[in-house]
């Protein structure tokens, strides 16, 4: 996996992640709307870890900044 997100782009998804994990864990959202913020939570707070976004990939789209030679 080649990584694909910027530094700030990064950091912004694992915040937002967080946030959203955050969120249902404290039972501030509730039923199928709280399942849905902890799948989309965890999803970007590992692709954030990660580096890498599937559908960034799919997409042609890269927030890294490119590699001098």
């Amino acid at each position: 996996m080649k990584i694909n997100e910027s530094t700030t782009d990064r950091v912004l998804r694992v915040i937002a992640g967080l946030v959203l994990l955050a969120v249902w864990a404290f039972g501030w959202v509730a039923g199928g709307l709280g399942i849905v913020f902890a799948i989309v939570g965890a999803i970007l707070a590992i692709t954030g870890a990660a580096g890498f976004c599937l559908l960034y990939r799919l997409f042609g789209v890269s927030t890294a900044p490119r590699k001098r030679t």
